[in-house]
């Protein structure tokens, strides 16, 4: 997690602060998710019926793909030095755009947007996120996540 001070963060407001590395979710990862969630529908776990959908083959869940804005998060946000905890306080306006298949490589483009004391040693910042899917034009997914910094 890169560390900053707080007077370094509120000078990136409104810019990209960080991409995280590439992150391969293969059909390994989907199924593992497909059984933590009791959500096995067939165009994630089942290759043959997939197949036979627009898709063209399996793809990941969406809440597979905006869980590991966490790992990402973990690489590319500023975090004020002196942090005690940081816990996520949620997300606005989450759009899934495009289908993540199976074996695809995705990692986040997080930008800025606010810094705002809550209360003393509280602080909120707001990131926009974009998921990028390894070589196509349309990410995965977009949102505005919020997380309580407690220093």
């Amino acid at each position: 997690m890169p560390l900053a001070t707080l007077e370094d963060i509120r000078s990136r407001t409104g810019e990209e602060v960080g991409v995280s590395s590439w992150i391969v979710v293969d059909q390994t990862r989907i199924n593992v998710f497909a059984e933590a969630t009791d959500d096995r529908q067939f165009i994630h776990v089942d290759p043959a019926a997939a197949a036979q959908t627009p898709f063209g083959g399996t793809v990941a869940h969406g809440f597979l793909t905006l869980s590991l804005l966490s790992r990402m998060g973990a690489e590319a946000m500023l975090l004020p030095d002196g942090l005690k905890m940081a816990v996520n306080y949620g997300l606005d306006r989450v759009r899934f755009l495009g289908p993540v298949r199976s074996g695809s490589r995705v990692r986040g483009r997080f930008r800025l947007d606010s810094v705002e004391e809550k209360a003393p040693g509280q602080i909120l910042l707001r990131h926009t996120v974009t998921v990028e899917i390894e070589g196509e034009d349309k990410p995965a997914l977009t949102a505005e996540w919020l997380g309580l910094m407690f220093v």
